[in-house]
């Protein structure tokens, strides 16, 4: 009885360790080629999987992974309008509207320092860009 009970305590032991690896491998910045900014774990849809956002000089993407594959949206330079912060006691969310009209990338609970960040990191992108550059 009681090996059978050790061996159950040592399974479960090595199940959680092999979850908490994917978590954590899945979870690292998805690439080191620009700045990523990731949303906090302490805020709602983001406890396993927090959302991160990379600014490249010609695009913005937001990279969410998933327990298989991961959901990515990506927005040209060109095609920013304006990004918003709405901001609360710690956390913010991060809204990038588009000049085509289309629905804005929305980033929920990145810490306000990041979500500053993240706007200026998109400004210095956007003042950067050609002086022909037409939007």
């Amino acid at each position: 009885m009681r090996k059978v009970a050790l061996v159950i305590v040592i399974m479960l032991a090595v199940l959680v360790l092999i979850i908490g690896g994917f978590v954590v491998m899945a979870s690292r910045p998805f690439t080191k080629d620009a700045a990523v900014f990731t949303a906090s774990r302490w805020t709602s849809g983001n406890h396993i999987f927090p959302t991160q956002i990379a600014v490249y000089p010609t695009k913005v993407i937001r990279y969410t992974p998933k327990w298989i594959g991961h959901e990515e949206q990506t927005i040209s330079i060109d095609q920013i309008a304006s990004v918003r912060i709405s901001a609360g006691l710690l956390f913010a969310d991060v809204i990038i509207e588009t000049t085509g009209g289309s629905q804005p990338i929305v980033c929920h609970g990145h810490w306000k320092g990041d979500a500053r960040g993240i706007q200026e990191k998109i400004s210095e992108a956007l003042a950067a860009r050609p002086s022909g550059t037409v939007r």
